[in-house]
């Protein structure tokens, strides 16, 4: 081996295989932003596509894809624009500017859970330098948001907006239309893939944190009064769980799920099947079981909008990194983004076991007047009306519909009244469940785990022993050499291959063999296919298997049927 470190060799290898490399690198490069190359960009695709295949094969999650600007007032609502912060301190001998947690990640054990005067005085007290200058002169740590922001429309006629820090504000903003979807029955959930921004402030440790990124969320609707779980007896190999050190049960636990939810180290049941779901995908997707904990938040450290929430960890080059939060987000999003949109169709419906006779006021419709006003809208009004909670103390008011339009009530259009009726349910509005995942961090971690540099023979060799579902190409088709018709029946195999939907063939004629073989093994190809001098006889072909090298013989016509069925393991 070289005497680069295993990070240093690691890196090198994406780039130099086009895996992950720097962008804009002929102009000096961005921090914080990377380009996925065209084995990278597979791999990334084929991670994404297991994960939604993951969720949706639960049968009550649905994709949906929402858009990256979103305006400043669904934002404001959510809280980001008030409490997506971290705090920066600027050196004011060299004016460098860095985020305050990374000054003291060695000092505290949550310090990016610190205000700004607590961070100050870890500063202070450690004798803090700067990492350009070398000088400790401080100011003052202060928070900055971390979003993008940008205008919809031109000059004054712009609308304040960002760039969506995640996913999550888009699947609320459509829960009217899931309701409707899943026919007004919880719970449910939506999620979706696709890029995030947060201009942080020193982005770091190359994939782990960068400005533009890939996510993949999920939002879970359920009744807070009936959390749903799953069979978590499936998981019965016990994971290892940091909980809250200021909580009831402090410390490191060993625990399946099932135990940690019936002791109160995981307090809600539907967080606990979230865990397990979570775990299952990435140990499905090729990261190391044995690399995996749980940390849950303390309460300093929680988001805005979360009662609980646990990170998913990984281990790897850069140590403990957290790759997904699992969080409660309780009501507080649908709430919000009620209070401030003024509508009411951010609701689930409890039905009672039995009617409950009540005495209230109610608007009913005038629909000798609503009829000729409303027209065909006239039944959606009415029915817009008999879900009021609250009859409004002022008219006009706004009514909002279920379609997400409003119309305005006039004192003419309905008759109040007090009357006794039977209720069959109530409207609340639902707690959400939340996994929200790190796609990059995922990927590094799941090459950084396949990454073998045991050798071959006793000398330096590199094999990348991803997963068949996360490699780029499932097989490698070779011709030993590109002339005397070895080339020709190559290509024609390999188009076959490709015609073959969710199935793609590398077809590589440069240089050796032996350094075709390497190249292959390097990105992680499961199975390689030599076509040799005996194949324009006998129409065989030899597969060798990445993993171990074995090697077998086989007919074309077998080669191209088994990966018809998706792999070729049942021929060995």
């Amino acid at each position: 081996m070289t005497e680069q470190g295993r990070l240093d060799r690691l890196t090198s290898m994406m780039r130099r295989r086009g895996i992950v490399l720097p962008s804009f690198e002929i102009y000096g490069g961005v921090s914080g932003l990377i380009d996925y190359g065209p084995v990278g960009a597979r791999i990334k695709r084929r991670v994404v596509e297991s994960w939604v295949d993951h969720w949706t094969s639960q049968g009550d999650v649905v994709e949906i894809d929402s858009p990256s600007i979103t305006p400043k007032e669904v934002l404001v609502a959510s809280g980001h624009v008030g409490e997506f912060n971290d705090h920066m301190s600027e050196c004011q001998s060299c004016e460098g500017i860095f985020r305050s947690d990374h000054l003291i990640d060695e000092m505290h054990p949550n310090p990016d859970s610190l205000p700004g005067v607590e961070i100050d005085e870890v500063i202070s007290r450690n004798g803090v330098s700067c990492p350009n200058c070398g000088e400790a002169d401080w100011s003052p740590a202060r928070p900055m948001n971390l979003m993008f922001p940008t205008t919809i429309g031109a000059m004054r006629s712009g609308r304040e907006a960002y760039m969506r820090p995640e996913t999550a504000q888009g699947m609320f903003m459509l829960y009217p239309s899931l309701f409707r979807h899943f026919k007004q029955k919880l719970p449910f959930g939506a999620l979706q893939t696709g890029r995030g921004y947060r201009n942080e402030i020193s982005p770091r440790q190359g994939m782990i944190r960068l400005r533009e990124f890939n996510m993949a969320e999920l939002e879970y609707f359920i009744d807070p009064e009936a959390p749903p779980t799953g069979d978590l007896s499936r998981w019965d190999s016990p994971v290892e769980m940091l909980s809250d050190p200021e909580g009831e049960h402090p410390g490191v636990h060993n625990i399946t799920f099932s135990d940690a939810l019936t002791s109160g180290i995981v307090r809600h049941p539907t967080v606990a099947w979230f865990l397990g779901r979570t775990w299952e995908f990435l140990v499905n997707v090729g990261i190391d079981r044995t690399k995996i904990r749980f940390r849950q938040h303390t309460g300093t450290e929680m988001a805005h909008y979360a009662s609980d929430c646990w990170d998913c960890e990984i281990f790897g080059e850069y140590g403990w990194v957290e790759c997904v939060g699992i969080a409660n987000r309780t009501c507080h999003d649908l709430e919000s983004h009620e209070e401030h949109s003024g509508t009411n169709l951010l609701r689930g419906w409890r039905q009672y076991s039995s009617p409950v006779l009540v005495k209230r006021d109610v608007l009913s419709p005038n629909g000798s007047v609503i009829g000729p006003i409303f027209k065909a809208k006239s039944s959606a009004v009415s029915e817009a009306l008999s879900r009021l909670d609250e009859i409004p103390s002022e008219m006009p008011f706004e009514l909002s519909l279920e379609d997400g339009s409003s119309v305005q009530i006039t004192p003419e259009m309905v008759n109040r009244r007090n009357e006794e009726i039977n209720v069959h349910g109530e409207w609340f509005t639902p707690h959400v469940v939340e996994p929200a995942f790190g796609i990059d961090r995922i990927i590094w971690h799941i090459i950084d785990h396949a990454f073998d540099e045991s050798g071959k023979d006793g000398e330096e060799y590199t094999i990348l022993s991803l997963d068949e579902s996360v490699t780029p190409y499932d097989v490698s088709i070779l011709p030993l050499f590109d002339k005397d018709g070895m080339g020709e029946i190559a290509r024609i195999m390999a188009s076959k291959i490709n015609s073959i939907p969710g199935i793609r063939a590398d077809l590589d004629t440069s240089r050796s063999i032996g350094r075709r073989y390497a190249r292959a093994d390097e990105i992680g190809v499961p199975w390689a296919v030599t076509v040799d001098h005996s194949s324009l006889e006998d129409n065989t072909v030899t597969i060798r298997r990445r993993d171990d090298q074995m090697q077998i013989r086989v007919p074309i016509d077998e080669v191209i049927d088994s990966l018809r069925m998706g792999t070729l393991n049942g021929l060995f």
